[in-house]
This record gives C-alpha cells, structure tokens and sequence, in this order.
C-alpha cells in the first residue's frame, strides 16, 4: 500500500486526483488531504439545491462534484479528508473496514467514537465524519470526511438552502448535529499532529505500507483532469438531475415570481409573473434565457444584451440575476 498526504489544498485537485489514483495506480493506496474552503457535492445531487448559492458566490467558495454517491459536505482547513482506493470489489464490508483505523486512532486519544447507522462516525451522537464508497471495474473507493477544528458557523451558511425553492427527485443531503474532534480531545492536540497519529495507524495496520509522493508527471496529469473535468461548470453544475426553482421577491416595480425548469443544466422554460407594469410583452424577455446555462455568469450575460426596463420598470438587472438563483 502507498500512504500519499497531498500536497496542495485545492478541491478539484484533490477530488480529480482520487479519480487518477482509482484509473492509474496498481498498488492500494491510502489518501489524506486537506481542502481550503469549498464545498464537496454527492455525485447524484442537484447542486443548487445542496448549497447556498448567494453565500457561496460572495465567498468565492469553489463547489465540486465528487464520484461517489451520499450527501453533500463543507471543508475547510480544519478539516481533513480519508480515502481508501483499493483494488478488489470490497462492496460487502460496508463502511466498517475502512472507518476503523480512524476510530482506533481516537479510543486511543480516549475519545468515545463509534460508527453509526450506514456511515457516519459519531462522538455522543453527535457527527463529525460522513463517508462514501464506489465500487467500480473491480476496485473500490472508500473516502470520509473529519471534522477537527472546522468552522461550523461557515458549515451551516454555506449549505443553507430554503426548501422550499427546488423541486426535484436528487438525492437530498440529511443535515445531522454536527462536531469536532477537538472539542472532545482530553489533551488538546494540533491537527498536523493528528494526521501523524493518523498515518503512523496505516502503517500498523498495513505493514507493507510505504510513503508516496506525487511526481511530476503525476501533478500533470491530475491537472489535466482538473481542468477537463472537476473545475468545469459541466461537471459541478450542468451533471446535476433535472429540476424546478420557483422564487418570489420584492422589487421597487412589484411583486416578482420566477419559475425555471432546468434540464441538463441549462434553463428550458422561464416564466415570470407577478403585480407589476409590463411595457412589453413578456415572453420576449422569458425566451432569451431558453438554453442558456444555468450559471450567474451566463444569466448576467443574456441581461447585459436585454433592455430590462423596457419590460418591467424598477427592475434591477442585479435583482433578477440573483432571484434565478
């Protein structure tokens, strides 16, 4: 087995290189990193309706789609990531096998860690790891999350979501009590010093283990998978199951509601109503957004070319870009 700790903190890196690691490597491997903030998507969610699009745009919060299914989570510096990538379909062990190694590093530290239900870890019910597995042409991927010294305040804005707004069939995350490690320490220890505890438990455990690190021509590669895949509109939003938003606002014209159905993605039907003065017939305005991606970016782009005022008075551009959203 090869014990590999990434060297950089960049979401779509990480989340590409397991994938690279799963594709190319011959030898198990054992993969820890750790993320600057960002938030991490299951692999069968409506993106938009896991996350607080608003907050998520202000804090420039990269948002990535992962390979495995399960709920979507938040990183951050104070957290850190696990991941089993093993040759052999190991689908029967449940999460059990793999979750162990990290339990057996806190009952250590006298910390009351257990696994709970399908696969969370939890200390006094309260959870601070979830975890997610694939199976796929005969190897397997097991990765989790631990929540050390995270920023649960940036945790629960960053995937605030009203529910009322997005209707779809996607796997909806569960929102648990949530903890972190540290807070349960009996002697305060630093994160760095965890993940040596961490590591020198897989070395233990799997004798054979040995330290890996990434060549050249590795962090190319990986690159090359961020940037066609994990850092691209498509993959982390456009690959997300169809669905409708529905959403009602005050303006200075009135009373707005908006309601898109999204397909693949990308916007197939807007209509707007509400108690407000149209000076044009509306159905101009709603047709410029059919086929247009989804994205803010692109929804600023189509007003820029719009004459809003010339439909609804007291319409802010900004006003409606954000309110599709």
């Amino acid at each position: 087995m090869l014990n590999i700790f990434s060297p950089l903190h960049f979401a779509p890196f990480n989340i590409a290189l397991e994938e690279y690691i799963l594709r190319h490597f011959e030898e198990d491997v054992f993969l820890l990193y750790i993320n600057d903030p960002c938030i991490i998507v299951g692999r069968f969610q409506n993106t938009l309706g896991e996350i607080n699009y608003p907050w998520v745009q202000e804090h420039k919060i990269p948002v990535v789609r992962r390979l495995t299914g399960g709920g979507t989570v938040f990183h951050d510096s104070g957290n850190l990531n696990f991941s089993f990538l093993m040759n052999g379909a190991d689908d029967a062990a449940g999460f059990a096998k793999y979750t162990l190694p990290v339990l057996e590093v806190l009952n250590d530290l006298g910390v009351p860690a257990v696994l709970q239900g399908r696969n969370d870890l939890t200390i006094h019910g309260m959870k601070f790891s979830g975890n997610a597995k694939l199976v796929q042409n005969g190897k397997t991927l097991q990765h989790g999350t631990i929540l050390f010294s995270s920023n649960v305040n940036h945790l629960q804005e960053a995937l605030k979501v009203n529910p009322i707004k997005f209707a779809d069939k996607a796997v909806k995350s569960v929102r648990a009590r949530v903890t972190n490690v540290s807070e349960h320490l009996l002697q305060p220890i630093q994160l760095q010093d965890f993940i040596g505890l961490v590591r020198s438990k897989i070395h233990s455990l799997y004798p054979n283990c040995r330290d890996y690190f990434l060549s050249a021509e590795d962090k190319t590669e990986v690159q090359n998978l961020v940037e066609s895949k994990y850092d691209t509109w498509d993959w982390n939003f456009g690959k997300s199951p169809n669905y409708n938003l529905s959403h009602q606002f005050r303006s200075a014209a009135g009373t707005i509601e908006l309601y898109l159905d999204v397909d693949k993605g990308f916007i197939r039907q807007l209509k707007i109503f509400g108690d407000f003065f149209a000076h044009r017939e509306l159905v101009e305005l709603e047709c410029a957004f059919q086929g247009v991606p989804h994205d803010l970016k692109a929804v600023r782009k189509v007003l820029d070319n719009i004459d809003l005022p010339s439909f609804i008075q007291g319409l802010k551009v900004e006003e409606l870009a954000q309110a599709m959203f």
